[in-house]
């Protein structure tokens, strides 16, 4: 339990940084001593921007792939609709939703609605989150071959969370080069 403890504040002191660059929340409920409350801060800036990236991207270049080794931008959406079911409905304990599987979606509308439900599953998971269920020990199921793993309830939902930036960086990339303001830069510099 002590390694435990020790693993979570390592990863906070990192997430701390990171939230500090990415969130939209002011910086006295970004940083507070709350788990649970600063989880939630970097769960709602982070799905803010890919739903607003979403909506930006034109139709037409939800095809489009910067480069014929990477995934085209509804790949790229479809996957992060994928792991949002994923880790937000195995940190609260449900089934993962039975829906198409988003990752073969190409059309923007279906996939910009898949985002938003995949989100609002997890809005709910991040507000059922608190600093006494933070640290329930959950089961994560494995893929084929792997073995199942136990974590904690808040672990789960900052892995999606720090998951979540690491595809907006790539999806900034993707609006970029389609000539568009990534959501988050926009806000910056209306100072919203």
């Amino acid at each position: 339990m002590a390694r435990l403890c020790a693993l979570m504040l390592c990863v906070m002191s990192i997430s701390v940084s990171v939230s500090a660059q990415t969130t939209d929340a002011p910086y006295d409920i970004a940083l507070s001593t709350s788990l649970a409350s600063m989880t939630k801060s970097m769960h709602a800036t982070i799905r803010r921007n890919l739903a607003e990236a979403a909506e930006a991207m034109s139709a037409e270049d939800y095809a489009f792939r910067p480069t014929p080794d990477v995934r085209t931008f509804a790949q790229l959406i479809g996957h992060v609709v994928f792991a949002n079911y994923m880790f937000c409905a195995q940190a609260t304990g449900q089934p993962m939703p039975a829906t198409t599987n988003p990752q073969q979606l190409t059309d923007k509308t279906a996939l910009v609605k898949a985002l938003n439900d995949a989100l609002a599953l997890c809005d709910k998971a991040y507000e059922a989150t608190t600093d006494d269920n933070f640290m329930q020990t959950v089961g994560v199921r494995p893929r084929e071959g792997q073995t199942p793993v136990q974590t904690r309830r808040g672990a789960l939902l900052m892995f999606n969370v720090t998951h979540n930036n690491e595809h907006y960086g790539n999806i900034v990339v993707y609006l970029r080069l389609k000539g568009h303001v990534p959501p988050s830069t926009a806000r910056a510099r209306s100072g919203r």
